[in-house]
């Protein structure tokens, strides 16, 4: 459903119902921000709020409302919101809280929020459990609260689904120009990817932040990604989730399912969005994609007077997708000519201070680090705040570079005070990032580097799973063979009279395997190349038992993988694919898509395990059939696809592979009870 969120985000009139000092705060945050329209409080007693004096209903008032805060009590914001809707109103937040969010301690929580939504309709509302926006485009805000946003002209937008986070995201100093805060609440109707869309089309926003804890709906999410990639707008997510602690307070708080970290991840991978791990690192990636926008190459200079700053940029890099290109020839006799043959040339470059002060030859040098295979160059500058006079010529170097070669820069003080106000504001006037703090400047370049490649399909849905039974090995490897599996050709048995008989139909060595224990391997229940069927039921008399699983062993084995599928209720269908055999725990070996992924996708996959070079052929062995393993993983692809309501969990562990085939020779479907 298409609503009209512009309109209830730039409001020219605005009613807030309800009386005390929430409401009277929100007057006060719309004269901070410079709004100029209509504000009229609502209250039954026509109390003076705020100095201005408050009409008794809605129906007193004679003219439009194009959005409205409700600052009463839960129950009663469900008819207050049923008469905005019949006055036709643009929208509302919904300021109370104690609905779906409040969980087991409020049993009626749900329902309120379930009737709060009919209560709608069509007409846009946010939250409940919200605090607002703060439009400082237009200047126009309904934040009950205390906000540090002042008017721009263009910023970036920032949606987060906890309001206390996104106050304090409004009170930075970091010389972020912010055009719109949105705290999303509850999320009863209106979405957070639904605002970020109706944001998208707004030219004047350079970026969108968005602080998750969960998505909802992730084909939305996908048409978002997909609509801010034809815009031209970066996206940037701050998911909360990682662990069990944070897991379990997302769902108190906003009701939201937070869902796996893997599965975030996956997710985020598919739709093409970077994840940074904290707000610092969050309001300086926005710095940056303010700026400079996304980088083209994921590789950067740096350069400081420092030896030991350049060591502590190239740590800080260390395990990143990132690079530090080496020097070209060109750019050595450039550096050579402005710094002479007392400094050592090297990408990073400590370029000591024997031209301190030259503004041109400190430009020089600053220009001649930059290139077209650079995605970024920082000059590391820290101005002390006692007087930062003779730092004036780094500034103006800088400024001089970046003009002169028209590629990005930014300037990064390692601790955030060493930034001055005056020179950040000037920086970002010229297009130059102002970067506070060493590891957050390396970890936004590592973001806007991320290439934004999104997924051609949204995933498939996770949602909820009920009572699920476990497949044997037998019948999980019997369903996954009727979708192109390849499994070994195999025998159950229930007696292990007439044995030569009964294995007749099977090539020697064989495997046998008890069916019904938990972890056979380490119980003793599989026994491996058998050559002879005496051999088989000496094994099966030691295992014990009652039936047993007979199979033809596998050859030739130059790597075992794990196939694994698991419902995300959050995020989807989740595939892992990794290192397998008796030791996946112990090498925790794994990368995570969602469902449906291509053969491009598997083949990508596979090359970021550290696996990997078994798969290659390591020190001379032959390499694994990759063809066979992409047939395999995509056998295992459909077979989910086709009964995906159903699928709680299917694990192929191992995936023998060989040079010549991939074989499951062990397998586990847990899926609903019919």
């Amino acid at each position: 459903m298409s609503r009209d969120l512009l309109r209830v985000l730039n409001p020219r009139t605005i009613a807030v119902i309800g009386g005390g000092a929430w409401c009277a705060s929100i007057l006060k945050a719309a004269e901070m921000i410079g709004y100029d329209g209509e504000i009229f409080p609502v209250h039954p007693e026509g109390k003076v709020i705020a100095g201005r004096q408050a009409v008794r209903s809605l129906a007193e008032w004679d003219g439009p409302i194009d959005a409205a805060f409700i600052g009463v009590n839960r129950k009663a914001t469900i008819d207050v919101v049923r008469e905005l809707r019949a006055l036709k109103a643009g929208g509302a937040v919904c300021f109370a809280s104690g609905f779906s969010e409040a969980g087991a301690e409020l049993s009626d929580g749900a329902d309120l929020q379930a009737a709060l939504v009919v209560a709608a309709g069509e007409m846009p509302i946010l939250g409940p459990n919200c605090y607002g926006f703060i439009n400082a485009l237009e200047g126009a805000a309904i934040w009950p609260d205390q906000h540090g946003c002042a008017p721009v002209e263009r910023g970036v937008a920032i949606l987060a689904q906890s309001s206390n986070i996104a106050i304090n995201l409004t009170m930075q100093t970091r010389a972020l120009p912010i055009a719109y805060v949105v705290a999303c609440g509850n999320m009863a109707q209106t979405s957070q990817a639904e605002i970020a869309m109706a944001l998208l089309d707004d030219a004047r926003v350079t970026a969108i932040g968005l602080h998750i804890e969960g998505f909802g709906d992730t084909a939305e999410w996908h048409a978002m990604a997909l609509k801010a990639e034809a815009k031209g707008i970066p996206l940037l997510a701050l998911k909360v989730g990682k662990s069990e602690h944070a897991q379990a307070a997302t769902v108190s708080h906003t009701a939201s399912l937070a869902g796996s970290h893997a599965g975030a991840n996956a997710l985020l991978a598919r739709l093409g969005i970077p994840r940074v791990p904290d707000i610092p690192s969050f309001l300086e990636t926005l710095k940056l994609l303010h700026t400079v926008g996304r980088l083209d190459h994921a590789t950067l200079a740096t350069v400081s007077c420092s030896g030991g700053e350049a060591s502590l940029a190239a740590d800080t890099a260390h395990g990143r997708a990132l690079s530090f290109p080496p020097l070209s020839a060109s750019q050595r006799t450039a550096l050579f000519d402005a710094l002479g043959p007392k400094v050592a040339l090297a990408n990073p470059l400590d370029y000591h201070t024997y031209i301190w002060r030259d503004t041109e030859r400190m430009t020089d040098t600053f220009a001649a680090l930059s290139g077209p295979e650079t995605g970024i160059t920082l000059a590391i500058v820290d101005y002390p705040h006692t007087d930062a006079t003779d730092w004036a010529c780094a500034t103006d170097a800088i400024l001089g570079a970046a003009k002169r070669t028209g590629r990005p820069y930014g300037v990064v003080a390692t601790l955030p005070e060493l930034m001055p106000p005056d020179v950040a504001a000037r920086f970002m006037a010229a297009g130059v990032a102002p970067l506070m703090g060493l590891t957050e400047a390396i970890t936004a370049v590592e973001a806007a580097a991320l290439p934004c490649t999104i997924a051609s399909e949204p995933p498939l849905a996770g949602g909820a799973f009920g009572p699920a039974e476990t497949l044997s090995e037998h019948a999980s490897k019997a369903e996954l063979a009727q979708f192109g599996l390849p499994v070994p050709a195999s025998l159950r048995l229930t007696s292990l009279d007439s044995l030569e008989a009964q294995l007749a139909g099977l090539t020697f060595p064989l495997v046998l395997k008890a069916e019904g224990m938990a972890h056979k391997s380490d119980a003793g229940g599989v026994a491996l190349g058998l050559e002879t069927s005496g051999a088989v039921l000496a094994a099966a008399e030691k295992m014990g038992g009652t039936s047993w699983l007979v199979e033809e062993m596998a050859t030739d084995t130059v790597a075992e993988l794990l196939i694994g599928v698991t419902r995300d209720a959050a995020h989807g269908l989740l595939l892992t694919l990794g290192a397998g055999g008796v030791l996946t725990e112990l090498l925790q070996d794994t990368v995570s898509m969602l469902l449906p992924v291509t053969e491009h996708d598997i083949k990508q996959a596979l090359t970021q395990l550290k696996c990997a070079p078994l798969l290659a052929g390591y020190r001379g062995k032959p390499a694994a059939n990759l063809d066979a393993i992409l047939k395999a993983v995509l056998a295992v692809q459909d077979y989910v696809v086709a009964q995906a309501p159903l699928i709680g969990e299917v694990e192929v562990n191992p995936l023998l592979c060989t040079p010549t085939r991939a074989v499951a020779v062990d397998a586990l479907i847990r899926k609903a009870s019919s």
